[in-house]
């Protein structure tokens, strides 16, 4: 079996936004909502060691060839709350959504599957709302979104927290993929379902709009 290859696609909207501001030479009409919050410095080939090694753990076997992709963008609440408000009808930010493909689209064709890596969907995750997170938790921000994101490929290969036992599950398996990669945000968070305490209710609401399976959580 050949080792688990994991191509990421990360968006970053701080750093469109400095591209935008050096490209036009000027100061935005508007204030800056972003002053303040940290861009994350997780470079490419880290994020796709991570999901790599998470993988390897979960071990999926979806894909023949050990291939996957899946789209990662870092943004502000702003974003977040406005792709919550048009996909699952609730106006306010939250921490991170997930769009699982595999729910909605078909199988590749068998000669497909052997030659490109299977797509597992999207996350987004405010970045904003993930450094108040790790302020109120006593972790880095790193750590947090190294957090999140994990809770999220969870979702895309078909983890779900109905009820506050199956969220448990989910967060002590959180807590084995920061492991891995020799991450932690403490035992008190990783163990207890308080961190995500209305998670499950969320998830009782879950909207499948436009094709995509959306996962949130606040």
């Amino acid at each position: 079996m050949p080792p688990i290859q994991v191509e990421v696609i990360v968006q970053n909207y701080f750093a469109e936004q400095a591209a935008e501001q050096e490209a036009t030479e000027r100061e935005a009409a508007e204030p800056d909502t972003s002053a303040g919050i940290q861009s994350p410095a997780i470079e490419l080939a880290t994020w796709e060691s991570w999901f790599e090694r998470w993988l390897e753990a979960l071990d999926p076997k979806l894909s023949p060839i050990q291939a996957y992709e899946l789209s990662l963008r870092l943004t502000d609440d702003a974003e977040i709350q406005s792709l919550n408000a048009q996909y699952r009808q609730t106006d306010q930010p939250t921490d991170v959504l997930a769009f699982a493909a595999l729910e909605v689209e078909s199988a590749l064709p068998a000669a497909a599957q052997l030659e490109m890596p299977l797509y597992l969907g999207d996350i987004v995750i405010s970045v904003e709302t993930a450094q108040v997170q790790a302020a109120q938790h006593g972790h880095e921000l790193r750590q947090e979104l190294a957090w999140l994101a994990a809770h999220a490929l969870l979702h895309l290969l078909g983890w779900d927290h109905p009820d506050k036992a199956s969220l448990l599950e989910m967060l002590q398996q959180q807590q084995a993929l920061l492991e891995t990669i020799g991450e932690t945000v403490g035992e008190t968070i990783g163990c207890s379902s308080s961190y995500y305490q209305d998670d499950y209710q969320d998830e009782k609401q879950n909207d499948k709009t436009d094709g995509a399976s959306l996962s949130i959580h606040s």
